[in-house]
């Protein structure tokens, strides 16, 4: 056996240096009975003249999955439909594999395919199993594999996934641990290596590299053509040797020779640096384990007004102690102008979107109304606020009629007293503040912002606080120690008019009419609650109470995946919690962290968030006008059937994948036109709950870590899986 395993690991490493094929598929088996890839082998007639019984083939497969040796694999003859029974596999790895198997087609090609999977779980929540190895041989054939007599040999031809999305060349093929070891040998006095890459090869694999790598070895120069006005982007992977802790890339200017200039401003790497949601410049700092990759995604925001040419600059990737490394940039300006950058999503133009200030645009649509301040005094559709000198709310109002179709002048009085705290030291006194009024930071149309500073002598709480024109209004409420303080109990007060408290739902209640007594506790790690809604139809107010940590948690069956954090200041630990109930002559939220202490300098935030409801009346002609269809069906037919909308869900064929309609847009148009020319309106699902993997950014977003894609145990289809 041992001269067995000699022979064909000497045949094995001659037939890995061969040079294969890389077709398409093009869906030409059934992937789920035999999984969706594939190697073509050949068996020539000289070959089996050698031995018709046992032939051995290797396939240099270059995998980078997990327990490689306990996953099936199957061979079927050229002609055949039943996969071959007599086949031993000799060895594999994720380099590699030897096979003894029986010709029983005689010369000709066989189909080696690997990773057969079957699907188990819910339809639309499916989870892919790779089937594990089977012994299917007989006994009187493996004892032929035992002898000393030579075998046929196949070559190995062709690769073949199941399609183009499912390929892994080239850049889930991995460079083998001979070629991996010679490029390092080449560069040992270098802590890392940097690979330039093109936006059309995300990188894919962060343990292993890509064979295309050490084919193409570490460049320290990289070119591309951009058109003006593109977002163009490029990658720079880099392969630590060592660990590298804080890795950053800085730009020079672009110039071409008649010294036309792309300044550096317009050149970033996302991975570090960018705009965060609430529109922000936003840093991270980005660390890579040694012996992994890290690609570092450059964009070049081509100025509209560039002249054509050949501009060259540097990125200089750094890493403190480290070591910095430059690589050439080449960007040839061609004459084509691009004014919509977010077109031809299949080359990340599209990541530009990462830094979108869009959702701090607070223009007023249709049918809200811009904001206006009188004094203290902020009006919007259907409601008014009312400010306290200490900054929050005096008054909270609607005027929105109980049927909802129209706009009253009586108010709605939500509030008895002013929303407030109560800070109790320990010795049982509340802390008396001294207020020096709201000071308004901004008045726009669409928000308006505005600042309290309260003092006592051993406390400074800061409230800031931005109003929108639908109703939403945030507060960010600063609590500092100025000396050392004990507190019996910090509550918060929402006191509401009980004629304006027959619903309630939240704080782990369905809606429904108030009980008598809420009495609630913090419980983040198993329940997504922070807040509720009390209210009527026509005048209620929604509460949600947070801290500078706030990150928003998954909702429904993924929320342990990402839960809520705690807030110190609402949670303390295990002692905060919510009441609701009458107290005097009102209905009494009442947000308790219980007692605590702070040190001269702590500071605690007791951020909350307000919903004003309702938001607008009720368009009851729209109501009665509109029919929703909810199918993607033939246009004419749905208006027959007396529809005026259709919605359009995912996985059909102008929408096939969640949550990315960006792939069969042409069709979608032609669609949407076409129901226009019927009088019909057309609405597109898409939410942001999940991304399809069929995204053309899915591994330049999986680059940026955890800041779009939450962390989780994996799962799906074995297909994507894979990738």
């Amino acid at each position: 056996m041992r001269y067995l395993l000699t022979a064909l690991l000497f045949i094995g490493n001659l037939c890995s240096a061969q040079n294969l094929k890389y077709i398409n598929g093009n869906n030409s088996w059934n992937a789920d009975s035999l999984g969706n890839h594939r190697f073509i082998i050949k068996l020539s007639k000289e070959q089996l003249a050698i031995n018709k019984s046992v032939a051995y083939v290797n396939i240099p497969w270059r995998r980078h999955d997990d327990n490689v040796a306990q996953k099936r694999i199957i061979m079927v003859g050229e002609t055949g439909t039943k996969p071959i029974d007599n086949i031993k596999i000799v060895s594999a790895d994720n380099e590699q594999a030897s096979i003894l198997f029986e010709p029983s087609e005689g010369a000709g090609s066989y189909y080696v395919y690997y990773m057969p999977y079957k699907n188990e779980g819910r339809s639309n929540y499916p989870r892919g199993v790779y089937l594990k190895q089977a012994e299917t041989a007989s006994e009187g054939w493996l004892k032929q594999t035992l002898l000393k007599n030579a075998f046929a040999k196949a070559v190995t031809i062709t690769y073949e996934p199941i399609n183009a999305f499912n390929s892994f060349y080239p850049m889930g093929m991995i460079a083998t641990r001979n070629e991996t070891a010679q490029l390092q040998r080449g560069v040992a006095n270098k802590k890392y290596l940097v690979f330039p890459e093109d936006r059309m090869h995300p990188v894919q694999m962060r343990d292993y590299l890509p064979y295309r790598w050490v084919q193409n070895g570490a460049r320290p120069a990289f070119k591309d053509t951009a058109a003006r006005g593109e977002y163009f982007t490029f990658q720079l992977g880099v392969y630590a040797l060592t660990d590298l802790a804080n890795v950053q890339v800085e730009f020079s200017d672009l110039r071409s020779k008649n010294n036309q200039v792309i300044p550096a401003q317009y050149i970033s790497c996302i991975n570090t640096n960018g705009t965060d949601y609430k529109g922000n410049l936003w840093q991270t700092q980005v660390n890579v384990p040694g012996g992994t990759i890290q690609s570092m995604w450059c964009a070049v925001d081509v100025p509209l007004k560039s002249a054509p040419g050949i501009y060259t600059g540097t990125a200089t990737v750094k890493t403190g102690q480290s070591g910095n490394q430059s690589i050439q940039v080449t960007l040839v300006v061609n004459n084509k102008v691009i004014k919509d950058q977010a077109a031809d999503p299949e080359k990340q133009t599209r990541l530009k979107w990462l830094n979108s200030t869009l959702a701090q645009d607070n223009t007023v649509i249709a049918p809200y109304t811009p904001l206006q301040v009188a004094d203290t005094t902020i009006s919007l559709l259907g409601r008014k606020v009312l400010i306290n000198k200490d900054g929050f709310p005096a008054q909270i109002q609607t005027f929105f009629k109980p049927e909802m179709t129209s706009i009253g002048t009586t108010p709605n009085n939500i509030l008895m007293e002013p929303i407030h705290f109560h800070h109790i030291e320990s010795n049982g006194k509340a802390v008396k503040w001294k207020s020096d009024g709201i000071r308004f930071l901004q008045k726009d149309a669409g928000i308006v912002k505005w600042e309290a500073v309260n003092t006592s002598p051993k406390l400074r709480m800061k409230v800031n606080a931005a109003l929108e024109f639908d109703g939403f209004l945030a507060y960010t409420v600063q609590l500092v120690a100025l000396e050392d303080v004990s507190f019996k109990d910090i509550t918060f007060h929402i006191p509401v008019n009980p004629a304006m408290t027959d619903y309630f739902m939240g704080l782990g209640m369905k809606g429904g009419q108030r009980p008598d007594s809420v009495l609630w506790k913090w419980d983040v790690a198993h329940k997504n609650q922070d807040g509720g809604w009390i209210g009527n139809v026509n005048a209620g107010l929604q509460f949600s109470l947070r801290d500078e940590h706030y990150t928003r948690p998954l909702n429904t069956n993924f929320y342990l995946q990402k839960p809520l954090l705690l807030p110190q200041s609402w949670g303390n630990g295990t002692s905060g919690g919510i009441d609701v109930f009458r107290k005097g002559s009102s209905v009494l939220v009442n947000a308790y962290n219980g007692a605590r202490s702070m040190k001269a300098g702590d500071t605690l935030y007791y951020n909350f968030n307000l919903l004003i409801t309702p938001f607008h009346t009720i368009n009851t002609d729209f109501q009665w006008k509109n029919r929703f269809y909810h199918k993607y069906e033939d246009l004419q037919s749905i208006k027959n059937k007396g529809a005026s909308v259709v919605n359009i869900h995912h996985a059909n064929a102008i929408n096939p994948y969640i949550n990315y309609p960006f792939i069969e847009w042409k069709k979608m148009k032609a669609y949407i036109d076409s129901a226009h020319g019927l009088g019909l309106k057309v609405k597109i699902y898409n939410t942001v709950r999940e991304l399809s993997n069929k995204a053309y950014e899915t591994f330049t977003l999986r680059s940026l870590g955890h800041e779009i894609y939450s962390p989780g145990p994996g799962a799906g289809l074995a297909g994507y899986r894979s990738r």
